[in-house]
């Protein structure tokens, strides 16, 4: 009996799933340092498919299209190698979290979702004490091993007891985190199938220490500091050419395994903006968001885009799989070349004029007579509200500009 009452559960719920034209889960995977919550939506498509989305923040991060076949329900994120698969119960859904590592090995998590998205970590209520979380945070995450640390921006707006963020570095950020104060604790997530951050921190008055998860295994002590003149080095200084070299140059294979030079005729001429960068980079992918549009508007006027791709690894196929998903996600229509490994050793070794490369994404905008006039670290997405705007803007005015040359 009590198999058959699962059973009709099952169908009841699967024939909710499929009557609704949207719904909405609080959602959750099992990491080495606790539970990291996120927000999952499901928009009707067929019968048996959907539109699915993980909420942070204010982003609906697209994924591939869901498909519910038998009792399971599949949610493939093609981008990062990654997918959950979940089992639909009388209490939601419950399942894994696989996440591919170079498609040699895997990590598998519980996964766990119930119906209704009303919260993230606690439910949402007023607090006494003012919004003294809102600001600029200077960040020290400190390796447990090493204790070597890196300096980050805490960017944080808070509303009652729900504070969203992020955390800005010379490599970019860390998009769009969401979370609650909880007494004297703060807790924040980001899950989007590629990064699985977790924090979790204790407030003493202007000060925050704790522990940081930027993985799905292990994590960093965190140590932050309140501080509204908070600021990162000059991510315009990093990268550069070397002495002995006045222009960039390259030669990689497009998809096709055709060579694309950087001194081609078809780039002669024309403003040139270089996109250096994986799929594997979701920073990158919030460039690229932008960039494809950006790139039809402007393409007539003089402007030419080239991508150059640092991925995990050297397979023409994987490639190709690669490119497709980010020209079908993106609009990308600008040429796309296979670079190398996704690592910073490997993006400096295969552009030798140049000083180093740090970070994914690292953009470089070329004149119409070949000069290097500005290079740019990282990539500071729409998470991070004002400072995205504020590249938008002074990346546009740069544009115009050159392109009037």
């Amino acid at each position: 009996m009590k198999k058959i009452g699962l059973l009709l559960t099952f169908f009841v719920l699967q024939g909710q799933l499929l009557k609704a034209q949207t719904i909405r889960y609080r959602a959750s995977i099992n990491i080495e340092s606790g539970v990291l919550p996120f927000g999952l939506e499901l928009q009707k498509k067929t019968d048996n498919t959907y539109q699915a989305y993980i909420l942070n923040g204010s982003e609906k991060f697209q994924t591939d299209d869901a498909s519910i076949s038998n009792d399971s329900l599949r949610i493939p994120i093609s981008l990062f190698d990654a997918e959950i698969i979940a089992k639909m119960t009388d209490k939601g859904l419950t399942g894994v979290f696989l996440k591919n590592k170079g498609r040699k090995s895997f990590i598998q998590v519980p996964f766990r979702a119930s119906l209704g998205y009303n919260y993230r970590f606690v439910p949402t209520q007023k607090i006494a004490n003012k919004n003294d979380l809102q600001g600029k945070w200077a960040t020290n995450f400190i390796n447990t091993t090493t204790q070597k640390k890196s300096f980050l921006v805490g960017i944080f707006e808070q509303k009652g007891n729900v504070v969203t963020g992020t955390f800005l570095t010379t490599t970019g950020d860390y998009r769009y985190m969401d979370g609650n104060r909880v007494g004297d604790s703060l807790f924040l997530s980001t899950f989007d199938g590629s990064h699985t951050f977790l924090m979790k921190a204790k407030i003493q008055g202007n000060k925050m220490t704790g522990k940081f998860s930027d993985s799905v295994l292990g994590f960093k002590n965190i140590e932050a500091t309140k501080d509204d003149k908070a600021a990162l080095p000059d991510v315009k200084k990093i990268t550069y050419l070397k002495e002995g070299y006045d222009k960039l140059n390259f030669t990689f294979p497009n998809e096709k395994g055709e060579k694309i030079s950087l001194s081609d005729d078809d780039f002669k001429g024309k403003v040139t903006v270089i996109q250096i960068l994986g799929s594997w980079c979701p920073n990158c992918m919030d460039e690229s968001r932008y960039l494809g549009p950006f790139y039809r508007k402007n393409k007539d006027k003089g402007l030419s885009i080239i991508g150059l791709a640092y991925e995990k690894n050297l397979d023409s196929e994987f490639f190709k799989t690669k490119m497709a998903l980010i020209r079908k996600r993106f609009g990308i229509d600008y040429p796309l070349l296979q670079a190398g490994l996704n690592n910073s050793e490997s993006a400096t070794e295969s552009l030798p004029m140049l000083n180093k490369v740090i970070g994914f994404p690292t953009t470089l905008i070329i004149d119409k007579k070949g000069k290097i006039r500005e290079t740019h670290t990282g990539f500071s997405g729409p998470g991070t509200g004002k400072y995205y705007t504020e590249w938008v803007a002074d990346f546009e005015r740069l544009i115009d500009k050159l392109l009037a040359e």
